[in-house]
């Protein structure tokens, strides 16, 4: 399927980060769903983060890629990426989409953490 549209754009540094961590820790493909924005889950490994809409068998909303990491000198830096559309409503939830994939992400990062800490007691 073919993008409506592919444009460039910048993620936050602590979404990115999160997210990086978090398939360290993991493992990749993870797949995360996302509650506040309904039927979407986000299926991610190191290439590129696919949200996807589960209530229409799983047609791809939008794709992160490309990812510029290397261009940054530190970690608290923005990361560039590519953002391919394929819905038309897309934009209207690329950026609370992110939110909540980061807020998710370290929420699981922390139980799992908290869970390695009740296991070494």
């Amino acid at each position: 399927m073919e993008p409506i549209r592919v444009m460039p754009k910048t993620i936050p540094a602590t979404v990115y980060n999160h997210v990086r961590l978090a398939l360290l820790r993991i493992g990749t493909p993870s797949q995360f769903e996302l509650t506040t924005h309904r039927g979407l889950i986000m299926i991610l490994n190191r290439q590129l983060w696919r949200c996807v809409d589960s209530t229409s068998g799983g047609r791809t909303i939008m794709i992160w890629q490309s990812f510029k990491a290397d261009m940054r000198r530190a970690l608290h830096e923005p990361v560039g990426c590519e953002l391919s559309i394929y819905h038309m409503h897309a934009g209207l939830v690329m950026g609370s989409v992110l939110d909540e994939l980061s807020d998710i992400v370290a929420d699981r990062l922390q139980r799992q953490a908290v869970d390695l800490q009740l296991n070494e007691n």
